[in-house]
């Protein structure tokens, strides 16, 4: 019945306490001393804690009976018998009654949600000589509750009353006796774990279990991240409780609760600056639509939803990403050099458009060459963004008209200018609104993109970025990496307008123009189209696949008030001026480890990242526990990444389980990488009671793609990249060297994969 010891961890500020190893050293010892005393009445203990359990949510239940009734008010106010015209009175009836439904029903559903495991903690407040009528009990949850005399029943974790839940150790026990961890089912408490705070338990004081820390390490995992309310250490409870202004960075290696422990400041955050955050917002971003599937339940068990939750690829509205491009490809999109591109891509005459302007004016013929429209185009995009500027740009054609004739009075011929039916022709196709995706996709013609990015890329990198877009048309997807540019390029040209067309309603003007473009005469058969000819890559390509890539409205990007971003060590120079756009006034949670990174230039990354900071001030967090590998699992990658990553940083493993990684040389013939790997995932069935993943090399992938979801819907063949954030109970590694050549970052990647398993792993390679 002893808590195991947690090995050091400590952050970048200095504290007055010792570390954590030694502080679970004490509890180790002071909880030996209880156990010899006496052995506790277990099933007595834990009646007595589903006592108060039962109050709680009877008081629960009793909250949101009264929820209920506000609700039912609010929707009562505001009703009116009158008809015709509503009076003032009757609007802020109307207003009242909104607010009124608004807040019960957001009251109902936090009460709902946080029904599971509502109080997960209880601190006995107190001295060694105390008795128990001296000793202030205080319960700890997922939320606040009081009683009919608001008398707290429950402590929210995040309030300032609970932080000795978190920070109090032996050392330093913040007037805490005995720190107690309640393991519930719904309503019903199944189990508690005590941890003392004093060198000796009162006699009247009872120590269960053998420390909630370990005996949350080794659940089993499931499909999606649970959270840690319950076992945040004291250094996570400094970073999650850390003040919210500047940028605070939290580092350390593989399994050391950096996600997790982001994810609760972002809860706390919102709940201790609710006013700033809520109505500013916080942005997640996360590298993959499997991670943010992975943690997207941690925040609603907390008891927060107004967070926007983000996919390095779904950071720009209305656009969604998922394909990796090429290591080499990737590369080219994401440095910065790029911007050279974009920005001539940007300042060109659309394809199809006129070259030249005609049109008779005020009695006088008018001729406007193509070099004196490139001279006004380039004019008006010095103080204008593309899609805003049609009024600027025919303004400044009227004038060259003027100057090119110069004669008459120039107010009249101005003002017939404008009236021209031919020159409302010439704007329209010359001037039209572009899609930044239009622009992209212009280059999957080789020849162009050669044009193009003459003197920003070589031969070789512009055919394969025209390879590239030939892969979006193919598949109908973007990459990841396409994200970072189509922000950039709506940065440069703005978001298209919507504008209303009497004949055929509202539509977004691209989307005519687009139809237009591909040959389109009329617009309402045109939209039923199934092929469409691209006349500036000419190509001809499915509908459905264009449809996909062009479906829905690129918006401009939104600010928040603080920005979360996790695995930062993955992004691109590129991407960091995405996030930054999002970021203007905000200050920001930033999650990384060197060592784990698949961006290759770090150095060109910092300098993006560091002009995303503005300057902010910054505290760093250090964590350095490893609480998710076996010691026998991380050893192994620690020995694959020391030799080329000699300064990565290594954690402290904590738990062993005295079964080794096992590591299998398979022969070359057909079939039998795959039968290998099934071999493996049966014994691992067999081993653990969670979640299983199948990480192969890419040229495995197809032959180890039939184990998904067996055992039960246990096992998930997963790519290398995907696993980033991400942890199983067991895992099957297969093709290790492959994972390094194939991958951006080498061996980092494999250092990944090789840390995101709990308590097993299996390591085939093809001899």
């Amino acid at each position: 019945m002893t808590a195991r010891p947690t090995a050091p961890d400590s952050t970048s500020e200095t504290t007055s306490d010792v570390p954590d190893a030694a502080a679970a050293a004490d509890v180790a010892t002071t909880n030996d001393a209880a156990a010899a005393a006496a052995v506790p009445d277990v099933a007595a203990e834990l009646a007595l804690e589903q006592a108060h359990v039962d109050r709680v949510y009877a008081e629960l239940e009793k909250a949101s009976r009264r929820a209920a009734d506000v609700e039912a008010d609010g929707l009562a106010r505001g009703r009116t018998s009158r008809t015709g015209d509503v009076r003032d009175e009757e609007m802020t009836g109307l207003f009242e009654r909104d607010a009124l439904v608004y807040a019960a029903a957001r009251r109902r559903s936090m009460i709902d949600k946080q029904y599971e495991g509502l109080v997960f903690g209880r601190l006995d407040l107190g001295t060694e000589q105390s008795t128990a009528a001296e000793r202030e009990v205080r319960y700890i949850g997922r939320l606040g509750v009081r009683d009919d005399d608001y008398e707290p029943l429950v402590v929210d974790w995040r309030a300032p009353a609970a932080s000795a839940f978190y920070r109090a150790t032996p050392v330093d026990p913040m007037g805490v006796v005995r720190r107690r961890v309640l393991r519930c089912s719904g309503a019903t408490v199944v189990g508690a774990e005590d941890d003392l705070m004093v060198p000796a338990a009162p006699d009247d004081l009872v120590v269960l279990g053998d420390g909630a820390l370990m005996a949350a390490l080794t659940r089993t995992r499931g499909r999606q991240m649970r959270d840690i309310v319950a076992t945040i250490q004291r250094h996570q409870d400094e970073a999650i409780r850390a003040p919210s202004r500047g940028v605070t960075e939290i580092t350390g290696g593989p399994g050391t609760g950096k996600t997790v422990v982001a994810l609760h400041r972002a809860a706390y955050l919102l709940y201790s600056e609710r006013r700033r955050f809520e109505s500013g917002g916080i942005l997640v971003v996360g590298p993959s639509a499997a991670y943010t599937a992975y943690i997207e339940r941690v925040l609603p068990s907390l008891g927060e939803e107004s967070v926007a939750l983000r996919a390095l690829g779904d950071v720009v509205d209305g656009m969604t990403a998922t394909r990796l491009d090429s290591p080499e490809v990737a590369a080219i999109k994401g440095s910065l050099r790029i911007r050279r591109l974009l920005a001539r891509l940007a300042s060109r005459t659309p394809a199809g458009a006129p070259t030249t302007l005609r049109a008779f004016i005020a009695g006088h013929a008018v001729r406007l060459d193509e070099p004196v429209l490139r001279r006004v185009r380039s004019d008006v995009l010095r103080g204008h963004q593309h899609n805003l500027a049609a009024d600027a740009a025919r303004m400044a054609l009227a004038e060259a008209a003027w100057r090119s004739v110069r004669v008459g009075e120039r107010d009249a011929f101005l003002e017939a200018f404008e009236g021209s039916r031919d020159v409302d022709d010439f704007v329209a196709a010359w001037w039209r609104p572009l899609d930044p995706r239009e622009l992209l996709l212009g280059l999957a013609d080789t020849e162009y993109a050669y044009e193009v990015s003459r003197g920003v890329l070589e031969h070789e990198e512009a055919a394969a970025l025209a390879a590239s877009y030939r892969d979006a048309l193919a598949h109908g997807s973007w990459s990841v990496a396409d994200a970072a540019l189509v922000d950039d390029l709506v940065a440069r040209l703005a978001a298209v307008q919507v504008v209303e067309r009497e004949d055929v309603g509202f539509y977004d003007i691209e989307e005519l123009d687009n139809l237009a473009a591909y040959g389109v005469q009329d617009v309402r058969a045109g939209i039923d189209r199934r092929v469409t000819t691209n006349s500036q890559v000419g190509i001809v390509t499915p509908a459905d696949a264009r449809a996909r890539l062009m479906m829905g409205r690129i918006e401009r990007s939104s600010w928040y008030a603080h920005v979360l971003v996790d695995e930062a060590q993955d992004l691109s120079p590129m991407q960091w001026r995405m996030l930054a756009r999002r970021g203007r006034s905000a200050s920001w949670t930033v999650v990384g480890d060197a060592a784990q990174a698949s961006w290759g230039d770090l150095a060109e990354a910092g300098r993006a990242r560091d002009e995303a900071f503005s300057g902010q001030v910054r505290q760093a967090f250090h964590m350095d526990t490893n609480y998710r590998n076996a010691r026998e699992i991380f050893d192994y990658a620690r020995d694959v990444i020391l030799p080329l990553v000699p300064d990565a940083d290594i954690p402290d493993a904590v738990r062993e389980t005295d079964v080794d990684p096992v590591d299998r040389l398979v022969d070359g013939a057909d079939g039998s990488m795959a039968q290998a790997a099934a071999d493996a995932v049966e014994q691992l069935l067999a081993e653990v009671d969670g979640s299983i993943a199948v990480i192969a090399a890419g040229r495995w992938v197809e032959q180890v793609a039939a184990l998904d979801g067996s055992g039960g819907g246990r096992v998930q063949v997963i790519d290398p990249l995907s696993t980033k954030g991400l942890e199983w109970d067991a895992t099957v590694v297969v093709d290790p060297d492959g994972i390094t050549a194939e991958s951006p970052g080498g061996v980092r990647v494999l250092y990944v994969v090789l840390t995101r398993a709990a308590h097993r792993m299996h390591v085939l390679r093809p001899a």
